[in-house]
């Protein structure tokens, strides 16, 4: 057993009740490969900010059908289309930060992709966090992942069989929404096609900051 399976196991048998989120990029899809060999019906929370890839929906469409996935698809009450134009934090604020942390009320355990090696942002990142809500209730943030490299998340992807999202095969290296991904401009740096260089974070992993 890896330690990022033993995490998985030891923070389902502490109790309460679990849920991942994914984008469906490699990282996404290996953690849920995981999770369901504990918990095959793991509610799997997506982000459908009406912004994504037609080829990020298709295969999100793929992979639920083919491993019979718990999809729970979020979406904005009032999506606004093309606000990224104006302002991305806002349309990362209303397409993606609000819709995830309403959903993720009922949850006591959030599982995350992250990984420290993906961004300067979360070089720091802790395998697991306590992540407290604009609702006041904390949940249990956990990142088996967090220490795992590229080369680690595509390796085990082989060894299962885990077929990926066809935009790595375009050389795309970290996809989010289709108008604020771009081709990587550092080639040492997976995350430097998103947003321009405007920011490294959407916001939906940034505790917020609580009423006084």
């Amino acid at each position: 057993m890896t330690q990022a399976h033993a995490l998985i196991a030891e923070h389902l048998l502490a109790g309460g009740r679990p849920c991942v989120t994914s984008s469906f990029q490699a990282e996404c899809v290996v953690l849920v490969h995981m999770l369901r060999q504990e918990v095959p019906d793991i509610p799997v929370l997506f982000l459908d900010t009406v912004h994504h890839f037609p080829e990020t929906l298709a295969y999100r469409d793929d992979l639920a059908a083919r491993w019979q996935l718990n999809l729970v698809t979020l979406r904005a009450k009032e999506p606004a289309p093309g606000l990224w134009q104006q302002d991305t934090t806002a349309c990362c604020e209303r397409h993606k930060v609000g819709p995830l942390f309403r959903a993720l009320d009922p949850y006591d355990v959030w599982f995350t992709g992250l990984r420290r090696d993906q961004s300067p942002s979360r070089a720091n990142l802790q395998e697991v966090e306590a992540f407290r809500l604009p609702s006041g209730k904390t949940l249990r943030k956990v990142s088996p992942l967090a220490g795992w490299t590229t080369a680690e998340v595509w390796r085990y992807a082989r060894q299962h069989d885990i077929p990926l999202l066809p935009l790595y095969e375009q050389g795309y290296t970290s996809i989010g929404c289709e108008p604020c991904t771009s081709l990587p401009i550092d080639p040492g740096n997976d995350r430097s096609g998103r947003w321009s260089g405007q920011k490294l974070e959407c916001g939906i992993h940034i505790q917020p900051k609580q009423a006084q």
